[in-house]
């Protein structure tokens, strides 16, 4: 007759044993923790270890074993492995940093056709010139192993993220000066004065809009069969336009013109058609980029025709973001310019215009809400 056990019993709170169940009944965890789970359910309901052994065909010490694990330091922590490592890594620290190393280099600098590394190439690389450079332990390492250097860095070697440089030794004073602008026009509409003397305007160009035509006929929806539009893949280029742009920003009111090129000729007929748009008398702030079409001789010579009429407030250089016309630009992207064809240039022309007047007929004033740079200063 078998003796009885002398380990205690395990005790399970509810949470413990309903996790447990949940984990035995697993089709996605890890043999290992189900089989473990298994052996302390069934001890816990009084079963004894040779009857564990024999329901889940392990030894007597294997089930003993995670039992004791189990009553020493709790069901959840005899789940898992303790971690041990066999023996020291073969990779050093130094080999690690030889890697990183190369990852922050260039594959050209070293002799390759690549601008930026792959994993495929960099481990090639690195097992290639591992005894040379010391580090024999890396004349085998696959590209897992390199992938495992680089992500406790983490390092993406492979891509490229972009940045604008501030090229403009002026940059901070110029920005400030466009957002104290930005702040000063909500005061001027609070006001509530019918014919300010000032009137701000953000001016800009969008350039390189292309002309394109359609070589077949466009399929409208059809209910049932087919849900969007259809379009033959093959079109036809008929040129490119600029819409230059001027947006009122006390009223949303959008002055435009659509040319074949961006010159100072077009720009000074932007001008003047501001010039005739608003009342004579009162100034017009122009907040603008450094194009040369802005500030060339030409430009210049009109300006001197109309004293006191026109005030340059220019963006930085790479600052043309702080031009709130981009946002005039993006809508118009979004709505009447999105997916468009047309048969002419002369079409494009016509339907921006048209475009702009449904805009004037409903105007949004667009306003600038960060504001964060004056307060750090």
């Amino acid at each position: 007759m078998a003796g009885k056990s002398k380990q205690p019993k395990l005790q399970l709170i509810p949470e413990e044993i309903l996790q447990l169940e949940r984990l035995r009944d697993s089709q996605t965890a890890s043999w290992r923790e189900a089989q473990r789970a298994r052996i302390l359910l069934r001890y816990h309901a009084g079963e004894s270890v040779s009857q564990i052994a024999r329901a889940v065909r392990m030894t007597r010490k294997s089930v003993g074993k995670w039992i004791g694990k189990a009553l020493a330091v709790g069901a959840r922590a005899a789940l898992k492995d303790a971690y041990h490592r066999p023996k020291d890594p073969s990779i050093t620290e130094d080999a690690q940093a030889w890697v990183v190393h190369l990852a922050c280099c260039k594959p050209k600098e070293l002799g390759y056709a690549a601008e930026v590394w792959s994993r495929s190439a960099l481990a090639r690389h690195v097992r290639e010139h591992a005894v040379e450079a010391g580090y024999p332990s890396l004349n085998r390492a696959a590209k897992a192993t390199v992938q495992r250097i680089l992500a406790a860095q983490p390092l993406h070697p492979e891509k490229v993220k972009y940045y604008l440089e501030r090229r403009d030794p002026e940059f901070e004073a110029k920005m400030r000066e466009v957002l104290l602008v930005y702040q000063q026009v909500p005061l001027q509409n609070q006001n509530g004065v019918l014919a300010p003397l000032l009137i701000t305007v953000s001016v800009d160009a969008k350039p390189g809009l292309q002309a394109i035509a359609n070589t077949a006929p466009d399929l409208p929806p059809v209910p049932g069969r087919h849900t969007s539009l259809g379009r033959d893949h093959e079109y036809k280029r008929l040129g490119t336009c600029s819409i230059l742009a001027a947006l009122d920003l006390h009223s949303g009111h959008v002055t435009g013109r659509v040319e074949r090129r961006h010159r100072s000729r077009e720009f000074i007929a932007l001008l003047k058609d501001l010039d005739d748009y608003y009342p004579v008398g009162c100034t017009i702030r122009l907040i603008l980029d450094n194009h040369s079409a802005h500030i060339s001789k030409e430009t210049q010579s009109y300006l001197a025709t109309r004293p006191n009429r026109f005030k340059y407030v220019l963006t930085p250089k790479h600052g043309s973001w702080l031009n709130i016309v981009e946002t005039l630009f993006g809508k118009m992207t979004r709505t009447f310019l999105r997916n468009i064809r047309v048969q002419s240039w002369e079409e494009l022309r016509d339907r921006i215009l048209k475009g702009i007047a449904e805009i004037n007929a409903d105007p949004v004033v667009h306003r600038w809400k960060k504001f964060e740079a004056l307060a750090a200063d």
